[in-house]
C-alpha cells in the first residue's frame, strides 16, 4: 500500500451505554459523542468507538491492547482511581512477566478485557 495509515480505532459495545461512557471518562479518555448510539473515546492519538449495542458474546470476547511505556507507572494510576470500588464487575489485575515483556490488566463493567503493555525488559 502506498497509503499510509492513521490510526486504527476498534468499536466496541457496552451492555449499559451510559455507565461504560462514564467508566472511560474516569479512565481519563476524552469523550466525543458521534451520535446517540455511539461515541470516540480518545487518550493523545489513541482512540475507540464505544456502541450502545451489547451482544454476550462479542463482548466475552473483545480484548483491546495498549502499549504503554512504564506499565508500572499505569498500573499505580489505574489502581488510584479505584474502579471496582466504583463500577460493578469492573477487575484490576496486577502487572505480570512474559519473556515478550509485562502487562497488567482490566476488566470494563460491561466485561471487556484491556491489556496495558510494555515491550522489552524493565
Amino acid at each position: 500500500m502506498e497509503q499510509q495509515a492513521k490510526s486504527i480505532r476498534p468499536f466496541i459495545g457496552a451492555k449499559d451505554y451510559e455507565l461504560s461512557k462514564s467508566f472511560y471518562r474516569d479512565v481519563g479518555f476524552q469523550e466525543i459523542i458521534l451520535s446517540p448510539d455511539m461515541c470516540l473515546f480518545k487518550i493523545g492519538q489513541l482512540g475507540f468507538y464505544l456502541q450502545k449495542a451489547y451482544v454476550k458474546d462479542w463482548i466475552d470476547n473483545t480484548m483491546v491492547f495498549i502499549e504503554v511505556e512504564d506499565v508500572d507507572a499505569y498500573w499505580k494510576e489505574l489502581l488510584a482511581l479505584d474502579l471496582p470500588a466504583k463500577y460493578q464487575g469492573v477487575k484490576l489485575t496486577a502487572v505480570r512477566e512474559y519473556d515478550w515483556g509485562r502487562e497488567c490488566f482490566l476488566h470494563d463493567p460491561s466485561g471487556i478485557l484491556w491489556h496495558f503493555g510494555q515491550f522489552g525488559g524493565r
